[in-house]
């Protein structure tokens, strides 16, 4: 008999390579997010009626708990990076995902795993980081057998870390960088994916997991690194936190006197705050390792999505090995 898995955001970015990989091993997954007609390519990931979109809203408990009757598994993968007149932090991260965590409890669920942050910590300075902690106890406590999963940055095809600066390195000569010293350790996105896998398939045990790859890079590295891949000579200007916290409150105020119609999706108060701490698994923390995975390295994704980005695309390698023939 299969199984049957019910994914929270499971069209998202980190969501569709769960929801791909479960397919792949014979689950029934129901990918449930607000606008199902939005999310029909999900059904590309399996046989005919294998995958569904399914209409779900984490902020309302019946549509919730309508998705969730009959599910072996759930995952949860919704989560904000700023927010909205609708969206707020502590909604998103901690008062529906302790609602998604509850109702799996009474609904008999057997294996709930939690996607999360690195960088969560109740005594942060950020509120996001603020509401990602509370959000990860909160779960714990509804669900005492849950697998929370913590990544660090994520990359991949669809990323909007890489994607986003190749593209504007396409249009501007300068890259500005807040937080140029900061580390990251960028985590394949699949990677996630298959440390959710385990999760649902009862081969991790309960906890708390921080997730990352085999290097650590500062911000300004890894903007060099995309730099080089793409074929592109800019200037990276590090962006002092002082002016960074300025520009940021300007565009917040814009977000507070326009009563939330415009959105502020390039630079927040509360991302200055987190790019002020290091975003790395921790020392005696549970990751890839204890999951069995073996962490693939940035250099042999990158390449592969951001070759479009360079100036003559895929046809880059070909001009640059025709210029070793002239003369």
């Amino acid at each position: 008999m299969s199984r049957t898995v019910t994914i929270f955001g499971g069209s998202g970015f980190a969501g569709r390579y769960i929801s791909r990989r479960l397919a792949q091993l014979g689950w029934r997954v129901r990918v449930a997010v607000r606008r199902p007609n939005e999310a029909l390519f999900v059904r590309t990931f399996g046989t005919v009626g294998q995958v569904e979109p399914v209409l779900a809203n984490i902020r309302d408990e019946a549509s919730s708990l309508a998705v969730i009757k009959g599910a072996d598994a759930v995952v949860n993968c919704v989560g904000i990076l700023q927010e909205t007149r609708r969206q707020k932090f502590d909604t998103v991260h901690d008062e529906a995902a302790a609602r998604i965590a509850r109702l799996a409890t009474e609904s008999g669920v057997k294996h709930l795993v939690h996607l999360s942050a690195i960088g969560a910590d109740i005594e942060s300075d950020s509120h996001y980081a603020r509401s990602k902690a509370r959000g990860d106890a909160s779960v714990m406590a509804e669900f005492p057998g849950a697998v929370v999963l913590r990544p660090s940055l994520l990359f991949g095809p669809e990323d909007n870390f890489f994607n986003r600066f190749a593209t504007l390195a396409k249009f501007s000569l300068v890259l500005p960088v807040v937080g140029g010293e900061t580390r990251f350790q960028p985590v394949y996105v699949d990677d996630v994916a298959r440390a959710a896998v385990a999760g649902v398939s009862g081969g991790a045990a309960p906890g708390i997991y921080e997730l990352g790859g085999p290097s650590v890079h500062s911000f300004r590295d890894l903007l060099r690194l995309m730099l080089e891949i793409t074929r592109r000579r800019r200037a990276i200007v590090n962006l002092p936190l002082a002016i960074a916290r300025v520009d940021a409150w300007l565009l917040d105020l814009g977000f507070a006197m326009t009563g939330g119609l415009f959105v502020n999706k390039i630079l927040t108060r509360d991302q200055v705050r987190q790019l002020g701490h290091d975003n790395v698994v921790g020392k005696d923390a549970r990751g890839l390792d204890e999951l069995g995975i073996t962490a693939m390295p940035m250099d042999a994704i990158l390449e592969s999505y951001l070759y479009c980005h360079r100036p003559s695309g895929q046809y880059t390698a070909i001009k640059e090995s025709a210029r070793g023939l002239r003369g």
